[in-house]
């Protein structure tokens, strides 16, 4: 029996997003294992900000690639981002907004869960 991921609130680990198809896995949802070198684990909503400086950083995101299933990604949709790319965002005030029940727990390893929270995408009550 696999035990179930947790997220940064110590909770089950939410889906992140089914369209676009996110994760390193191409699960949905930000999980991580072995061979997941990047450590694509913080569920984003991505910004026209944020693509564009990810692209300056050599990570173009907006680019569609089919060959690997990828869309491109627009403003709005949520992706599960590498976790040191979202710090290297947090450090030059790019960052993204943060679905934390959709970010694997192990993002804390790297990032101050304060940081996460003041990201975070606003919860609708």
């Amino acid at each position: 029996m696999t035990r179930q991921a947790k997220n940064v609130l110590g909770s089950p680990l939410q889906t992140c997003s089914l369209s676009p198809l996110t994760g390193f896995y191409r699960t949905g949802c930000c999980d991580t294992g072995a061979d997941d070198l990047g450590l694509h684990i913080v569920c984003t909503e991505v910004t026209a900000e944020f693509l564009e400086f990810s692209q300056q950083r050599g990570n173009d995101l907006s680019t569609p690639m089919p060959e690997f299933g990828f869309p491109g990604l627009q403003p709005g949709d949520r992706w599960c981002l590498c976790v040191t790319r979202w710090k290297e965002a947090l450090e030059a005030d790019m960052a993204p907004l943060v679905h934390l029940e959709a970010t694997h727990m192990s993002a804390l390893e790297f990032v101050d869960l304060e940081d996460l929270q003041r990201h975070a995408v606003p919860t609708e009550d």
